[in-house]
């Protein structure tokens, strides 16, 4: 099993937009939707954002779904809140609170 890669820079605010959408399942031209931007403005940022994870395109690899996952395991299952599903790494602090002890707020 191939390891996560490392973030190697700093994502944007619109890259973390982005990919949290792409990791709720959501096709390029739905985001644009949503976003207003156009579908090649979309595509362009999921390119820059998979290279600042160092993931490239291969013939038999949904590079989306890659991403997804190096930006899930990086920030969070957010994603799947939606679904009622919490995160895998959700604790209680000292004072009860239920808290993430691995992703950090975004």
């Amino acid at each position: 099993m191939a390891e996560v890669p490392l973030l190697i820079r700093e994502l944007t605010p619109f890259e973390h937009l982005v990919l949290g959408l792409v990791c709720e399942g959501k096709s390029n031209a739905a985001i644009a939707r949503e976003t207003g931007h156009t579908e090649k403005v979309v595509e362009n940022t999921v390119s820059r954002a998979a290279r600042a994870f160092a993931l490239s395109a291969e013939a038999d690899v949904n590079l989306r779904v890659l991403l997804a996952l190096a930006y899930r395991s990086h920030f969070g299952d957010r994603a799947w809140e939606k679904f009622g599903i919490e995160c895998q790494y959700l604790d209680h602090d000292a004072q009860g609170q239920r808290v993430c002890t691995r992703h950090v707020d975004n």
